[in-house]
């Protein structure tokens, strides 16, 4: 029993580190997400190639090998230091350490990658003549786009975002090839104590948290069931 509490508070130590990046992740990426996806459909065709360029490498490369290219080359061919940051918390200032900022920006680079594809999806899924009638309604193209099309987007795109939102919550453990200190990492310690369970224990941890996940954005779907699309 005394063993299974301290592997347990060696997994919540994990789990909040996983926690917190799964959420910086999500609130970086969605809105980060967005902006790139209006940029593959930019008009202005150098943005346009750049950005489907950048997108395309992104969603095609494994993410394991993002996180070693944006924590390694930086500092290998520049002398960049990832810097940390200091909050003046202990629990913070253990957690934003070098390796987990530079696993931040690769996660959050990644899933923008394909965030803005869904987006990118959604939007030009909405009818044409929608646009066109709010034009001869008079609106402006921020008022059409907020007021017609993004409400529409936001009910067609749910189901895709769900997906990798709960891909999110798995791919958390990829931080560990750096030494992060999340869930799996943890798990893998006790490895060196001879305890095999702890990994089976910390699959029971993304099992709940990821089932937590999709009733929330099961029930965020229903509220948006009045949108007939």
């Amino acid at each position: 029993m005394v063993q299974f509490i301290n592997v347990t508070q060696k997994l919540l130590e994990g789990f909040s580190s996983s926690l917190f990046l799964f959420i910086l992740t999500l609130l970086l990426a969605l809105p980060l997400g967005l902006l790139v996806s209006f940029c593959t459909m930019s008009k202005f065709a150098p943005l346009r190639v750049v950005m489907k360029l950048l997108v395309w490498v992104l969603r095609g490369t494994p993410l394991m090998l993002q996180i070693f290219v944006i924590f390694y080359v930086p500092g290998l061919v520049f002398g960049f230091q990832w810097p940390t940051v200091q909050t003046g918390w202990a629990w913070f200032d253990s957690t934003f350490s070098t390796r987990f900022i530079a696993a931040l920006v690769a996660f959050v680079i990644n899933y923008a990658a394909y965030f803005s594809e869904i987006y990118r999806g959604g939007i030009q899924s909405v009818p044409k003549g929608q646009t066109e009638a709010g034009q001869v309604l008079g609106m402006t193209k921020g008022q059409i786009f907020y007021k017609v099309v993004l409400l529409q987007v936001v009910k067609r795109i749910i189901p895709p975002m769900s997906n990798e939102i709960i891909t999110l919550v798995k791919d958390t453990s990829l931080a560990n090839v750096i030494a992060v200190t999340e869930l799996m990492f943890m798990a893998q310690k006790q490895l060196l104590n001879g305890l095999i369970w702890p990994l089976f224990y910390a699959g029971a941890f993304y099992l709940v948290f990821s089932g937590l996940i999709t009733v929330l954005l099961s029930h965020v779907e229903k509220k948006l069931g009045y949108f007939k699309v």
